[in-house]
């Protein structure tokens, strides 16, 4: 029931949506005539879920169809509602080992929340933490019978306010905010822990070790989870280097003038590093491209599978021209969240969760 500029820019989707964009005005007109399904388009399978902004126009209009035998439905909420749907799936269960992954429908951010340790040891570290979700890591780590020690953002975010310095204040200051310590020369305003390639953070008896890998951006750190335990398997937190589906998009630090040395510096990245990595070595990136994807055990693949995608089988030139051309729109109000992640600007909690609306466009085409 949106506006079509709104319904375009952003709206519920994946493979198993059929999406249609029809005003209101469409059906309060058809319904004075007697027709209340009229505006229905022919293609629009039952059920059918109404959505509007904030879920008023939509729930009139859900009734009108459910008063004339379509199976109906409203969002109630509307889009504000499914920008706050926060979905939990386990990832990684082996023993003591637990890997939990968060998925925001709305916009295919994936945050992962790592436990391990036994007893008194057991401790928790959450990646790349939406600050409006910041209680429920801790809540859930918690329930694990944990405490959380490290909240660590993969790169300075685009499209959503970080939550790590909201963890910390969640933790009392328990849980230590983490930057990759290239974040600095992007002008960083406030003093987190910087981790450095190779640094390790230790959990329990996990270890989390830092991978440089720039490319989307010039301080982009990838963390991989390991154990002592050969055939415990590694699983590598990608971040926005490397999608199930493409690869980081390189222009929203350094804009187009920038993008051709972040993609061929991207390049090595995923060949000279990530690439190298074992093929059993599960990645979880930081986005997901479907929602429909996203179900089930989780939204993760063996290295192995991912090697198979078009943009890695390019050569660097044909690499290059790919990246730093196929771009998708850049992420609404990214400047602005970007500055509010290094610390340079603030944004209220209200501010923070507007500026976050709309789609995941940090992938390459």
């Amino acid at each position: 029931m949106r506006d079509r500029p709104e319904f375009e820019a952003w709206h519920v989707d994946g493979r198993g949506v059929v999406a249609r964009q029809v005003a209101h005005v469409q059906f309060v007109a058809a319904g004075a005539r007697g027709e209340p399904t009229a505006p229905l388009p022919d293609d629009l399978p039952e059920p059918i879920v109404v959505v509007c902004g904030r879920g008023a126009a939509s729930a009139d209009v859900a009734t009108r169809l459910a008063d004339a035998g379509v199976d109906a439905v409203n969002l109630a909420g509307g889009m504000d509602a499914w920008a706050e749907t926060y979905l939990a799936e386990p990832l990684v269960r082996r023993g003591d080992l637990t890997v939990v992954q968060y998925q925001r429908p709305s916009s295919g951010c994936l945050a992962h929340l790592v436990v391990a340790g036994r007893g008194d040891d057991r401790e928790a570290l959450v990646v790349d933490p939406l600050r409006a979700f910041a209680d429920r890591y801790v809540a859930d780590a918690a329930e694990y019978g944990a405490t959380l020690r490290y909240a660590v953002d993969t790169h300075v975010h685009a499209d959503h306010v970080s939550g790590i310095r909201a963890v910390r204040e969640a933790t009392d200051g328990d849980a230590e905010a983490v930057l990759p310590a290239g974040a600095t020369e992007r002008g960083l305003a406030f003093e987190p822990r910087l981790l450095a390639d190779g640094d390790t953070l230790r959990v329990g008896d996990a270890a989390v070790s830092a991978v440089h890998a720039p490319g989307h951006t010039s301080e982009l750190t990838c963390l991989r989870l390991h154990r002592d335990d050969p055939d415990a398997g590694d699983v590598l937190f990608t971040g926005d280097a490397l999608f199930l589906r493409s690869v980081g998009r390189p222009d929203l630090e350094a804009g187009d003038a920038g993008a051709r040395d972040l993609a061929e510096r991207g390049y090595d990245s995923l060949h000279d590093r990530l690439l190298a990595l074992p093929e059993d070595t599960l990645v979880a990136p930081g986005h997901f491209a479907d929602l429909a994807d996203a179900r089930g055990d989780g939204y993760a693949a063996p290295l192995a599978a991912v090697r198979d995608l078009d943009v890695l089988g390019l050569d660097r030139e044909a690499f290059v021209e790919r990246v730093a051309s196929s771009l998708p729109p850049r992420p609404a109000n990214h400047e602005r969240i970007v500055a509010t992640n290094l610390g340079r600007a603030s944004m209220t909690d209200d501010e923070a969760f507007e500026a976050e609306l709309g789609p995941n466009n940090c992938a390459v085409n």
